[in-house]
Formats: C-alpha cells, structure tokens, sequence
C-alpha cells in the first residue's frame, strides 16, 4: 500500500511539473488523393525560435488529410506578406492556398503575424496577429491552424484538442502502466498516473476538465474520476467483478459503464452527483462498451446476444434495444460521429480487425484502416478523423485515419507499447 501511495504522490507531482519524456511521433503512412495543394511559407524572423510555427502548421494541415503541403525545397521564392506574393508562380507550382507570415519576440514571449492567400483568386482570405507567452508557441501555431483549417474548408479545426493514452513498459511481473494527455499530435506529453497495474479505457469529460478511467491498482479494476488540473481524484465503482468502460453523458452528469455486480456485465448508468445506478440491460449476454448518442437520448453498446459481438442502441425514452450491426460476425466498440449520423467501430473481416465506419441511415459499412489488430476507436471531436490502437511490428503504436479512408498515420512512442487512446472534446 505505501508503494502505491508513493506512486500515485508522485503522479500527482509530476502531472503540473515539466513535460514526461513520452512524446510520440507522427509517420504519415497514406496521403489522399484528394487533399487540397497548399504551401506554408516559413515565417519571417522565427529562425531561432524555439518552435518552427510554420513547420507545426504544415504537419497539422497535412495530418488532417485534406491538405498536401508543397516541401520548402520547391518553394520559388518566400513572402512574408500578402504584398510580396506573386501569384503566377505559386500558381505554377499548382498551390491553391498559401500561408505567408513573421515570427518576433516580444518581452518573454513572442508576436505572430499570419495571412491566408487564396492563389487562384489572388486575394487574401484571412490574417491575425497572435501573441503567445513562452512555452505556449506550439499551442498558436495549432490555433493557427484550426483558424486556416476552418476558412477553407467550413469545419471547425481540432489542432487544439488532446489527447489520453496508456503506455505499458516492462515484462512480466515487472510491467508499468502510465496514463498520459499530449496534444493532439503527439507532442507535449504530461502525466497523469503511473502504477504497476493496468490502466484501461480512458474516457474525456464533455468540459476536457477530467478524465475516467479504470485502474487495478488495488488488484481489481475500479473507475475513477480525475480532475487534470489539480490531480484530485475519486473513486467512483469498486463492486466485485468487471468495472469497466466508463463513457461520460454529453452534460457531463452521469457515467455509463459495464458492471457484473449482479452478476454478467451490464450496462448501467451513474449520476455522478447523487451516486445512484440505472441498469440499461438485462440479458443472458455480456454487454459492454457504451457510448454516448451527441444528443444524450440513446447509448451504444456492444453485446454477444445474437451469438457473437454486434452492436445495439438502447433508447432512453423508449426503453427499446435496437442492434444496428448485420455485416460479418464481429462489430464492436462503436463511437458516434459528432453529428450523430455515423457510427465507428472496430470490425473483424478476413484481413483481420480494422476500423469501419456505418452510416446510420443506410446500414452501409467501409472499413477505413488497412491494418490487422485495430482496437479502442475514438473520434476527433470535428468527426474528420479517428485515431485508435494497433501494431506495428512487435509493439502496439497508436495510429490515425480520415473519416473516409483516404489518408492514415501513426503515432509511435519512443519506447514501450501505447494503447487505449481517447480524443478530447473541444477545449475552448
């Protein structure tokens, strides 16, 4: 017991100290064929800075898989501003949209001057001026980019957003489980808690204030609610048996999650204020898995019912139980789009298990990722991309796809295996 105090003290310390050593990388491994032509001109003054902004801007743009930056080294020439563009030779170069700025210092922190240029129109869509204290410099450079993102393409950007894996290092009895936020690329990692136990099912409130998740530190898995900010947490269940994927409801008052306290795995629903349990299913099966519909009227779930994983929906007002998945033999782990109208999921299907995405209307299902051991979808919170589990080689990597298949990478840590990953809502 004082081994796991002295654990989680720690824990608490280092989650509000310096950034943890476990950023992870971006390899992009498929670009679209549909992504836009743009270029990001390095900005002005910013070569010795400690962060590249115009560099951080081109790797989220093209990450997203709606843009295919042009690479510096075939830049003809590199304005600084709108007045200095010319755009014949942009437009040579087949560049529909260009980024130009300058970078300054300004007491401890630093001055951002950015324009969007659309080429074909010769006119500029957008510029603002940033400023960003010291050590916030990578944060304006995804603000930048959700600004970019949205004025071409309508929707909102999600460069800002974070977000919560677990790492496993070690072998055997010897095993350290660390759950971790970072940006949504990978970068700026902190941690929120270490323990020789696994940590399972991270799960974002609608506020990005707090995390549930589900830890065996006291030898059997129990939920519990953190707040990241100060480090302060709760244990929500503790019952005998599985308590396990906690989701929160789209108000942020109540936890869906799978408990067997009476015996097979359940799904029930706490209100996070009063502590009393609703119990959503009452089969012969094992039912597990829920997420929230973005309206908060119905749950999705995974259940064995029809004789092997498929998933359901459970709606409140009704009461009735609906399965929504007919393709293959397997479907689990479903996520809701943001606008409700699609459902990710993890599907088995001769090449092994990927991510899949169904329309709601038509029952329709596309795999999306063209790896064999996908796992733990979560959905960006503008539904443009979806970022799960996987393998590469020997080791478990986080890896990314659009939400229509057309462009992927990966996200590898430097060390151990990364699992559990969960996107978070919008932070602002």
């Amino acid at each position: 017991m004082k081994a796991l105090m002295t654990s989680w003290l720690a824990a608490v310390l280092l989650l509000a100290s310096s950034l943890a050593q476990a950023n992870l990388t971006i390899e992009i491994t498929r670009g679209s064929d549909r992504a836009t032509p743009i270029a990001v001109v390095p900005f002005a003054g910013g070569d010795d800075f400690p962060e590249d902004v115009a560099q951080v801007i081109h790797d989220n743009l093209e990450r997203s898989g709606y843009f295919a930056p042009l690479p510096r080294r075939q830049m003809l020439d590199r304005p600084s501003d709108s007045s200095e563009v010319r755009y014949g030779s942009w437009r040579g170069l087949d560049v529909r949209y260009l980024v130009v700025g300058s970078a300054s210092r300004e007491g401890d922190g630093f001055r951002l001057r950015y324009e969007l240029m659309d080429v074909s129109g010769e006119r500029r869509m957008l510029g603002e001026l940033v400023t960003a204290d010291r050590g916030e410099l990578r944060g304006a450079a995804h603000y930048i980019s959700d600004q970019i993102f949205e004025a071409i393409t309508g929707i909102r950007g999600a460069f800002q957003t974070r977000i919560a894996y677990v790492t496993a290092q070690g072998l055997g009895d010897n095993m350290q489980f660390t759950l971790y936020v970072a940006d949504a690329d990978g970068r700026n990692s902190q941690q929120v808690l270490s323990s020789p136990e696994p940590i399972l099912s991270p799960a974002w409130s609608p506020d990005g204030r707090r995390l549930a998740y589900v830890s065996f530190e006291t030898e059997r898995p129990a939920i519990y609610i953190q707040d990241l900010a100060s480090g302060q947490r709760v244990r929500a269940t503790s019952f005998e048996g599985i308590n396990g994927a906690p989701a929160w409801s789209p108000d942020g008052r109540r936890l869906a999650m799978s408990l067997s306290k009476e015996g097979r795995p359940e799904i029930y629903v706490m209100d996070i204020a009063s502590r009393d349990f609703q119990r959503i299913t009452n089969s012969s099966s094992i039912d597990t898995e829920p997420a929230w519909a973005p309206d908060g009227r119905s749950l999705l779930f995974t259940s064995d019912r029809s004789g092997g994983p498929q998933l359901y929906r459970h709606d409140f007002s009704s009461g009735e139980q609906k399965r929504l998945t007919f393709t293959g033999n397997y479907n689990a782990r479903g996520r809701f789009s943001p606008d409700g109208e699609a459902i990710f999921l993890i599907h088995r299907s001769s090449n092994g298990f990927q991510v899949a995405r169904q329309d709601l209307d038509s029952g329709r299902l596309v795999v999306l990722s063209d790896s064999r051991f996908d796992e733990s979808p979560s959905v960006a919170p503008n539904g443009t991309m979806v970022i799960f589990a996987t393998q590469q080689g020997n080791s478990g990597v986080l890896g990314a796809v659009t939400a229509d298949g057309r462009a992927s990478f990966r996200l590898p840590s430097a060390s151990g295996d990364v699992r559990e990953p969960a996107w978070s809502p919008f932070l602002n």
